[in-house]
């Protein structure tokens, strides 16, 4: 429970958003030459970079600052917050030295592993999942011995996933505020207030971070913040999703994901089909799409704002569910589909090669 008890919950969340959201803004111009100073710059030298000349990352350490303060201020530290706030630690470290000197990819892999591991054995598992088999008698399934390589996968998953879709100004940040935002509402809506207050100071991280991340960004947040993004994102919906025993808890996590994990399927089973290693980085993710249909930078980050609003509201309608409540989701995740084949059969007829005019975040490198 949250330590301004006197407070209403409304309020500690609003009072943890905003300290979070200022922290972030004050702290990003520090980071930014600290970024310059230590070489933590982006230099593009490949057709994915979609800027053109060198911009300072790792920006995701202001983010991680303001998140990590108001945590601090409006939470009680338990195993499960202790084990996820040291998991972060480590892949904020791992994200620094990796924005510095670009660290083997098998190495970060393993790293995260072990991050995921310590919020695991922290007491943050999925445990069940609900049986999508509505038809079923059984509501749920219970795990067992599964239930920590599961969730290890998912976590590392999510952390990756959130990396991927980092690849225009603003687009990672932007869609990890909608996805924290969709679980924060939902969190208020059952009532967790503990997922509500860490919710709220990520999504005011990343407020406060996006100004100096749009296009043109000043900074990127770098693999120091995709990943911290990623995983927060990945270990509070355990915490808050999974562990409600209905047909609930098994849609919304993929669905307030859905863009970054859409992607992230969708390029490991192209690279499959290609005969390449799912791994091998390239320039068709859904962004590189958007770009090579016609749309600049902006355009593009705002068309994926739109469809991951759409996802994260279908999850909040999900959550409180009625038969008229549940046509409109359905209504809204044909919308959802119909924007996302047209924008992977729209651009796969362009040419790939061409670079936009102006400045774009760097991609996320797999993993």
């Amino acid at each position: 429970m949250p330590r301004n008890l006197d407070l209403p919950l409304i309020g500690v969340v609003a009072a943890a958003l905003v300290v979070a959201l200022v922290v972030a803004l004050v702290s990003t111009p520090v980071v930014k030459n600290l970024a310059i100073r230590v070489k933590a710059v982006d230099v593009p030298k490949d057709g994915r970079r979609m800027h053109d000349h060198p911009i300072p990352r790792m920006g995701g350490l202001a983010i991680f600052l303001g998140f990590l303060l108001s945590v601090l201020l409006f939470l009680e530290l338990t195993p499960q917050m202790r084990g996820m706030l040291l998991g972060a630690v480590i892949i904020v470290v791992l994200g620094i030295f990796d924005d510095i000197y670009s660290l083997p990819a098998m190495f970060k892999f393993v790293v995260q592993i072990v991050a995921a591991l310590v919020a695991v054995f922290s007491g943050n598992v999925i445990e069940a999942v609900s049986n999508p088999n509505v038809f079923s008698s059984d509501l749920y399934w219970e795990l067992g011995w599964l239930s920590i390589p599961v969730t290890v996968i998912w976590i590392v998953a999510i952390t990756n996933a959130v990396n991927l879709i980092d690849g225009l100004d603003g687009l990672a940040c932007g869609v990890s505020t909608i996805s924290s935002m969709t679980l924060l509402v939902i969190a208020l809506v059952v009532s967790e207030a503990d997922v509500a207050i860490l919710m709220a100071a990520l999504a005011g991280g990343c407020l406060g971070f996006l100004p100096y991340n749009m296009n043109p960004a000043k900074i990127f947040m770098g693999d120091t913040g995709s990943t911290f993004l990623g995983y927060i994102l990945a270990v509070v919906s355990i915490q808050g999703l999974f562990k409600f025993y209905t047909i609930i808890s098994f849609a919304v996590p993929f669905l307030m994901l859905g863009l970054p994990i859409f992607d992230t399927c969708f390029a490991f089973i192209r690279r499959i089909a290609h005969g390449q290693s799912p791994m091998h980085a390239d320039r068709s993710h859904v962004h590189h799409r958007l770009i090579d249909m016609g749309f600049n930078q902006k355009q593009a980050v705002a068309v994926l704002y739109v469809v991951s609003a759409i996802l994260g509201l279908s999850a909040v309608v999900l959550t409180t569910s009625g038969p008229v409540k549940a046509m409109l989701l359905l209504l809204a995740l044909c919308f959802a589909g119909a924007i996302s084949a047209l924008i992977f059969m729209g651009g796969s007829g362009r040419d790939k090669k061409n670079k936009p005019e102006d400045g774009g975040e760097k991609e996320g490198e797999e993993p």
